[in-house]
């Protein structure tokens, strides 16, 4: 009776004029409640289970901000932004009506839902994976719910390769290569292309690589010098600018790289076969032709150069690694010919990795966890695969690669696509010398600002005993960026740095193709890098990141079921802490987990997380800092969430108290 009432509905409109209001983000719980955190302030404000039925995690809202019971109280009054339009979930039948519970942590009430034009209702069944779009809530108008129209079925409910499908269609990427065409022809043949297929180049790959897209001729000479030429794929060859396949090249921006699957950026018919670098095929590149001295210095008489070249070795980094670390491979010996190059490659690799260790940066090693899946796609095992001698070999070519095309097309167009990063972020750069004066490290605020200090910065974390300050740091570093005129890469420690030796693999790569092309037939290139690309190209590799971290997150629940069971102990390292726990990666297979406070020390009066410091305190004693290797077994895998709980094997005892007895004899 008191719904309606014009009266009370005014009252209460009176009284909610009087309150202050507040602007800030919802941030929901596990148990209903919520809080709002405040826009520019660490200050966060309790929103209850009854008021959190309006707004969904995420949300950016106008609240009204009032006292309940000596406790300050949030209640949403308008929608500034929405978290959620277009979402990912399943179906929920509820007698018969179609609902879509959202998948995503936080969003776990099921939403209203009606099918829209072109998908049919009656196909879909409950538990089914579905793209959904919101178009109606609660702070809107005259809405008391939230409402959704389902727009697309991505598959069943027990389809076993639904983590690849609902982690592309979460990204929004595609799920299949580009269509091909019937014939490809070499569009620009009035380049000229100078004959090296009497060079003995060779391509290093993983064993099931197709589209190889690098090749190497190395020569080594008497005074220790190299001249190292590095032959590319040429997919621009065959693609027009602003043709469909060029077009469709730009919005995909790369290849997408999930646990046992890829889907390129072009088509298999270009990527795998005719741009692929295969042993005994005639192929069209682009050549990098530079010389290096003895001591790793690349220069200036760097030569690009349009050329035809054909493999004479497709070697394998294990291979090649075992034949360099081992003395012998017993799967394989290379011919002469090859082992000559093998050679002059490593040797040169040693001389630049002597001078990036000296001038540059260079980061520890880190190993690849690599998923090996069943016809069915389960996952059989995961397999780690460490940075060997020739991973090291073709890494330390292409970085050279890249530097001399950043070299080139700053000196000549001033612009392209170049990788860039600018050290420290200057919001953070006080809480960098806060550290550095802490440990009395060497530097000064005015070094950190240039490129040759931060390098040095960089180098001096590499030579203390643990990577703690080195984690420390790398949360105040800003985030790299693609930008269309040159500028240093700090985190790298090089002056300028612009990829193209993946024009396969990566829409940035073929457009400095284009502008090498200009620079070798001495014109105006086919094609510059304008306003959006750099941001387009960033958008594309954070979306590719964050789906390959997600599908291998739903394959570790399916792998550590049993470890879960079995209280299997790993060892794991702290990358993370925050005031709720920290994360950590366990070493045997990459996984991560999350290990909450409680789990740690369950008196939180014991217990300190200082996220700005990266440490844990239990009875104001440093116990655990960043970087720091512990043992874990795993606490809950949530399968919904795909989240791994973990907790440490060591235990911290209750406090004893002082008896009446001692404390009297004291």
């Amino acid at each position: 009776m008191f719904q309606n009432n014009p009266l009370l509905a005014q009252l209460k409109k009176d009284m909610q004029e009087k309150l202050p209001k507040k602007e800030g983000t919802v941030k929901a719980t596990d148990r209903g409640f919520g809080f709002l955190e405040i826009d520019n302030s660490k200050d966060s404000i309790f929103i209850p289970p009854n008021y959190m039925k309006k707004v969904m995690h995420g949300d950016k809202v106008s609240a009204f901000v009032r006292e309940e019971k000596d406790k300050k109280v949030a209640e949403p009054e308008s929608l500034i932004e929405a978290s959620v339009s277009r979402f990912i979930g399943r179906v929920k039948l509820f007698k018969g009506r179609l609902n879509v519970v959202p998948d995503h942590p936080q969003l776990k009430d099921a939403i209203k839902a009606k099918a829209r034009k072109g998908v049919k209702a009656d196909d879909l069944k409950e538990g089914d994976w579905v793209v959904a779009h919101l178009t109606r809530h609660p702070l809107e108008g005259d809405n008391n719910t939230f409402f959704c129209e389902v727009s697309e079925k991505i598959t069943d409910s027990e389809d076993k390769i639904a983590p690849w499908w609902v982690t592309l269609a979460h990204h929004n990427l595609p799920n299949a290569e580009p269509a091909g065409q019937d014939e490809w022809h070499i569009l620009d043949q009035d380049l000229p292309r100078e004959d090296l297929t009497h060079l003995p180049f060779i391509t290093i790959d993983g064993d099931s690589t197709k589209d190889m897209d690098d090749a190497l001729h190395t020569v080594q000479h008497d005074d220790g010098s190299f001249t190292l030429t590095v032959a590319i794929a040429d997919p621009t060859a065959y693609i027009a600018v602003g043709d469909d396949m060029d077009n469709e090249a730009r919005k995909r921006g790369f290849t997408v790289y999930l646990p046992g699957r890829n889907i390129p950026m072009l088509p298999r018919d270009l990527s795998d076969e005719l741009c692929s670098l295969k042993q005994d095929e005639k192929r069209p590149a682009i050549v990098c032709e530079m010389h290096v001295s003895a001591d790793g210095t690349i220069s200036d008489d760097i030569r690009f150069f349009a050329g035809w070249i054909q493999s004479q070795g497709r070697l394998s980094y294990d291979n090649v690694s075992d034949f360099l670390e081992n003395g012998e491979c017993e799967k394989w010996a290379p011919e002469a010919h090859i082992e000559q190059q093998i050679r002059a490659l490593k040797a040169f690799a040693d001389s630049r990795t002597a001078w990036r260790t000296a001038n540059a940066v260079i980061f520890p090693d880190r190993p690849d966890y690599r998923f090996e899946l069943g016809e069915d796609s389960a996952v059989l095992a995961i397999h780690v695969d460490a940075r060997r001698t020739a991973n090291r070999m073709v890494e330390e070519a292409m970085i050279s690669a890249n530097i001399c095309a950043g070299r080139m097309l700053s000196k000549t167009y001033n612009q392209g696509v170049f990788n860039c990063h600018a050290g420290f972020n200057a919001e953070k750069i006080k809480d960098v010398m806060d550290v550095i004066t802490e440990y009395n490290a060497p530097f000064t605020e005015e070094q950190l600002l240039t490129l040759d200090g931060f390098s040095a910065l960089r180098r001096w974390l590499n030579e203390q005993e643990t990577t703690y300050l080195d984690n420390r740091f790398r949360k105040f570093q800003a985030y790299s960026e693609v930008l269309n005129t040159p500028a240093p890469h700090y985190a790298m420690g090089l002056e300028v740095y612009a990829t193209w030796t993946s024009p396969i693999r990566k829409y940035g790569d073929m457009i400095n193709h284009r502008m090498l092309k200009g620079i070798i037939a001495d014109q105006a290139p086919v094609q510059t890098p304008d306003e959006t690309v750099g941001e387009e190209m960033a958008m594309h590799r954070r979306s590719h990141r964050m789906a390959e971290r997600n599908v291998g997150d739903w394959l570790y629940v399916q792998l550590l079921q049993d470890d879960l069971k079995n209280e299997t102990i790993f060892n794991a390292e702290i990358f993370d802490i925050n005031r709720a726990g920290m994360r950590v990666r366990l070493l045997e297979n990459g996984a991560m987990a999350f290990v909450p406070a409680p789990l740690i020390m369950d008196n939180k009066e014991r217990i300190e997380c200082v996220g700005e410091q990266g440490i844990i305190n239990i009875d104001k004693v440093r116990e655990y800092q960043l970087g720091d290797q512990i043992e874990v077994k795993l606490a809950d895998i949530k399968v919904a969430t795909r989240s791994i709980v973990a907790k440490p094997i060591k235990q911290f005892p209750d406090l004893k108290q002082d008896s009446p007895a001692e404390e009297t004899a004291e």
